[in-house]
C-alpha cells in the first residue's frame, strides 16, 4: 500500500521539493502550507508520516507537534520536523517536544528519504507488536 506524507510547508520552493520528492519516490503527498490547516489535513487525509516545518505561519510547527502528542487518535503518528535552526540544543527541545524526526535545512534528498521510510517503518513495527486485545 502507498504510504501518505503529509507535507506542512509555507516556503513554495522547500515544498515543491519535499513534495516532488516524496512522489517520485513512490509516496502519496497532501500538501499545507499553514498551520492552520495542520490538523484537519490530519484528519481529512490520515497520513502515516508528517513533515512538519517549525516555522509556519498562524500555529507553529511546535504548538501543532504539542496538539498531536496529546491527541490519543494521532498521538503515535511519526512526525519528522524539519528547520533552519539546527544546534544540538534546538534539536533536544524539539525532540522533547514529541517530534520523532529533525532534519536541519537545506536538506538533502538521501537524508530526507532514508528519514521518512526509517520513521513509517519503524511505527508499522511499534503497531504490529502491540498484542491484540481479546
Amino acid at each position: 500500500m502507498t504510504k501518505r506524507v503529509l507535507v506542512v510547508e509555507d516556503d513554495l520552493l522547500n515544498r515543491m521539493f519535499l513534495s516532488d520528492s516524496l512522489r517520485l519516490h513512490g509516496y502519496d503527498v497532501c500538501e499545507v502550507d499553514d498551520g492552520a490547516q495542520v490538523m484537519d489535513a490530519v484528519r481529512d487525509y490520515a497520513p502515516d508520516l508528517v513533515t512538519m516545518d517549525l516555522n509556519i505561519p498562524h500555529i507553529s510547527g511546535e504548538t501543532l507537534i504539542r496538539r498531536l502528542r496529546r491527541d490519543a487518535v494521532y498521538a503515535k503518528m511519526p512526525v519528522l520536523a524539519i528547520t533552519a535552526f539546527a544546534s544540538p540544543r534546538d534539536e533536544q527541545r524539539i525532540r522533547q517536544l514529541g517530534a520523532d524526526g529533525f532534519m536541519a535545512k537545506p536538506l538533502a534528498l538521501q537524508s530526507l528519504l532514508d528519514a521518512v521510510g526509517n520513521l513509517i517503518a519503524a511505527n508499522e513495527n511499534q503497531a504490529s507488536s502491540v498484542p491484540a486485545l481479546s
